[in-house]
Order: structure tokens, then sequence, then C-alpha cells
């Protein structure tokens, strides 16, 4: 594991050390999880991004998906 050091405004610190106590955690741990989501969420906004260019080039067609509508099952049967 590598050590980084990061420098924070006072609000947003005091808010992490409150935060830490009550679900007891260290400010690490609570400042690698938030790294952890934060990473996530990019990476799951450009694999978006990525399909909404793919489909804007080559768009649905109609009869795409209708092969599944026999399929489908909506538990009112």
């Amino acid at each position: 594991m590598r050590r980084i050091q990061i420098t924070l405004d006072d609000e947003p610190a005091e808010t992490v050390d409150q935060i830490v106590k009550i679900v007891k955690t260290t400010r690490s741990a609570f400042a690698r999880k938030a790294l952890k989501d934060a990473i996530a969420q990019v990476n799951i906004k450009m694999l978006e991004n990525r399909h909404k260019k793919g489909y804007g080039h080559r768009p649905v067609a109609k009869s795409e998906f209708s092969v599944w509508e026999k399929e489908l099952q909506w538990g009112d049967k």
C-alpha cells in the first residue's frame, strides 16, 4: 500500500473526523473507500458515455429485441 498526503479545507476535514468517529473507522480507511467509490462512479460514467456514443453510431433496430418478447414473463399469467 502506498502512502499519499492530501490537503483538505477545514470544513470537509471536520466532517470526516465526525463521520469516522460515528462509523468507527479511520480517516485513511474512509478516504480509501471514498476514492474507490469515486473511481467506480467515473468508470461507470465512462462506460455509459461509450455505450451512448456506440448507439449513436449504430442505433438499436426496432426488431433487434423483439425475438425475446415471447420469452418475457411478467408474472401476471
